[in-house]
């Protein structure tokens, strides 16, 4: 790990190799705080050289969802939809304080892109609409089947600056009782194709196993692929 600090009581740790001078950054966000398990994957399957931001500490069924949702079963919580507001934190004070890390280290930035896993796979494709500060995402198991998702993704423009979509899911993840979330394995490959038929390079792959198996692997994979073909 490079530097870990903390900005609006969100925990952020900052992983990679500085050696070379112009990289891209990789903003993921985590539930478990997982980062480094990840960006040791990411060495494993030898990624191509890059930054992971991780950020960690969130408030997750509401920082990383767009509006209101109710909760799925009588141990879940409802969302409550406060994703603006940590767009606003991130963009306005998480990020500013990574590019003045980056600028002592006299790292010049090659792109930003956004990550995250489950929720957070959500979120980082909800961020494309709010800012144009990426250009790539990465959604692990992305929660597509979030309420009305895929109706606000083709009811509003994308950020035109996006270049490289990645969605994953494990093979046994639309195999539940719940009618909502039997929904993420169709809305997902729709979502995939729709970007794809804007012009924006994608890939849908699948993974074995539920929505819990290999999270970190699974991320790293996605990142790789992102970073490839610079």
């Amino acid at each position: 790990m490079l530097e870990e600090f903390t900005v609006n009581n969100k925990k952020i740790k900052i992983y990679g190799d500085i050696s070379k001078k112009e990289l891209p950054v990789i903003f993921l966000n985590t539930y478990m705080d997982n980062g480094e398990e990840v960006f040791h994957n990411c060495l494993k399957l030898s990624c191509k050289d890059f930054i992971l931001v991780v950020i960690s500490n969130l408030d997750w069924n509401n920082d990383m969802t767009p509006w209101y949702a109710p909760k799925l079963s009588k141990k879940d919580v409802d969302c409550l939809g406060k994703a603006d507001d940590y767009i606003a934190v991130l963009t306005k004070a998480i990020i500013p304080k990574v590019e003045e890390y980056l600028t002592k280290k006299e790292i010049k930035i090659k792109y930003y892109a956004i990550a995250g896993y489950s929720l957070a796979g959500l979120f980082a494709v909800y961020v494309t609409y709010k800012t144009n500060l990426f250009t790539r995402v990465i959604s692990g198991s992305g929660s597509f089947w979030y309420p009305k998702f895929v109706e606000f993704v083709k009811d509003h423009r994308v950020n035109q600056k996006i270049t490289k979509m990645y969605f994953s899911l494990g093979n046994r993840e639309s195999k539940v009782s719940n009618a909502v979330l039997k929904k993420v394995l169709d809305n997902t490959k729709e979502l995939e194709r729709f970007y794809h038929d804007k012009g924006i390079e994608t890939l849908y792959e699948e993974n074995p196993g539920n929505h819990f198996q290999d999270p970190a692997f699974r991320m790293a994979k996605g990142i790789k692929w992102t970073l490839d073909g610079e």
